[in-house]
């Protein structure tokens, strides 16, 4: 099997036999899964200091956002917006009106239904303009065109249905 010794005194394939660090020989479903692994770990790390600096992750932070443009909304629509199912949510609910950040408002139309609205400390973190894993990808999607953020939504919700599919 011989090869060239490497810096590392590991001996080596010839070159088109390495695996390189670029990824180019891991082909398209790797790569990808490497850099789904890279955004991921960017992503907890990203929500890690916004806990740290402003009181809120990343997820957190999203239901703030979407409470504030849409107050009044119920734990159900706030659910179908994100995807998930509302049990998933009852413990960032729990944890941002523990927090003083939102308040659960009995539905006038139904009691047994609760409405959420921004408390003013969850108006003042909606309002956050920087520092934020939002505004990180706002820059983002800046660099890109309107049309390739449009094909990775729509793979990003192709791969979430695939994940899904494996129960």
């Amino acid at each position: 099997m011989g090869g060239k010794p490497q810096r590392n005194g590991a001996v080596g394939r010839e070159p088109a036999q390495r695996d390189r660090a670029d990824g180019a020989e891991l082909g398209p479903v790797l790569e990808f899964m490497g850099a789904l692994w890279t955004m991921d770990h960017a992503l907890q790390s990203a929500s890690k200091r916004m806990e740290a600096r402003h009181g809120v992750t990343g997820p957190q932070r999203l239901v703030i956002r979407i409470v504030g443009r849409y107050p009044g909304i119920s734990a159900g629509e706030l659910a179908a917006i994100l995807h998930l199912h509302p049990s998933t949510l009852t413990g960032v609910l729990k944890r941002l009106a523990g927090r003083g950040l939102l308040e659960r408002v009995a539905d006038p139309g139904d009691a047994r239904r609760a409405l959420l609205r921004l408390t003013r400390r969850g108006r003042e973190l909606n309002a956050l303009k920087g520092g934020t894993v939002e505004h990180a990808v706002r820059r983002a999607l800046a660099q890109v065109e309107p049309r390739t953020v449009s094909a990775a939504r729509a793979l990003a919700a192709a791969i979430a249905a695939e994940l899904d599919r494996l129960g």
